[in-house]
């Protein structure tokens, strides 16, 4: 799970077990989740330099899967990561299943062959063909309850991204006395920035001291300053972010730890079975709302 070692990512779940500064998790609703996350990504994009050529299954969710089971692993993975640290997650018991919907991205023929340098659809796409396009169900969306907190996930999957932009990535996870946000949008030159905000009951003076505190504790530079909509970004230093394929290499090391311990800790056993309860319940549910 190569995002928990973002540093983005590791001060937001730091910050969140701060007591005075982020309060307790809020329940939110299924209509309005305490827990949102975002996630928008891109059939053709340029990957050093050069064009990425998708294989023709690549759009067959038979083969492939759905957006709705493949970006999500690694939203929830994150989201009980951070909000649940260290607990084991019984999805028998701790999680509810409120909603779930997939729809599709439509890709025209000239759009599949510019992706995958085929000239048609092979045979085997032939199911998902209307008007001389592809239907392909790449995106979703669930709602559930962890411990009765309420989660909203959307995962999009568009063609091709405007120019100067990239895929995207939104977070916000609200406490009782904070907010904590991760946005990436134009305002943010799609990079992606951590914010907090204070909940309107909290005082403004106590608030920026404990901020004050909390951050001090924190062994990164962060470095907060004020930004629009009454948030106050909190700024990483560049010289501690990592690139996203150093993070793989932190995989790797705490995955060959466990094998050569032979044991994991209980709550990345039970975690990883409600990460994928989750993912496959609400696959079948979408299907059904169908």
């Amino acid at each position: 799970m190569t995002e928990r070692y973002d540093l983005i990512n590791i001060v937001n779940r730091l910050l969140m077990q701060d007591a005075g500064l982020f309060g307790q998790l809020q329940a939110g609703t299924s209509e309005d989740p305490a827990v949102k996350v975002e996630s928008v990504h891109h059939f053709f994009k340029t990957v050093s330099g050069q064009p990425l050529v998708r294989p023709a299954w690549y759009y067959d969710v038979e083969q492939q899967g759905e957006g709705i089971v493949d970006v999500t692993t690694h939203l929830i993975d994150l989201i009980h990561w951070k909000c649940f640290p260290d607990i084991a997650l019984d999805y028998r018991n701790d999680i509810r299943m409120t909603q779930a919907k997939h729809w599709p991205t439509v890709i025209s023929k000239a759009n599949f062959s510019k992706s995958t340098l085929l000239n048609d659809f092979p045979d085997f796409m032939m199911k998902y063909v209307k008007d001389s396009s592809i239907y392909v169900n790449a995106n979703g969306s669930i709602n559930y309850a962890v411990k009765g907190v309420n989660v909203g996930i959307k995962v999009y999957w568009n063609f091709e991204a405007p120019k100067g932009t990239d895929d995207t990535y939104s977070s916000v996870i609200k406490g009782t006395k904070a907010t904590l946000l991760i946005l990436q949008g134009a305002e943010q030159g799609y990079k992606s920035k951590l914010y907090i905000r204070k909940e309107d009951a909290v005082d403004q003076a106590e608030f920026m001291v404990s901020l004050k505190r909390a951050v001090s504790k924190l062994p990164y530079a962060v470095s907060p300053k004020e930004a629009d909509n009454g948030m106050i970004e909190l700024d990483l230093s560049q010289n501690l972010k990592e690139g996203h394929e150093a993070h793989f290499s932190h995989v790797a090391e705490k995955y060959f730890g466990y094998l050569a311990s032979g044991k994991m800790p209980e709550w990345e056993i039970s975690d990883m079975l409600a990460k994928y309860y989750i993912t496959t319940t609400a696959l079948e549910m979408a299907r059904k709302e169908k």
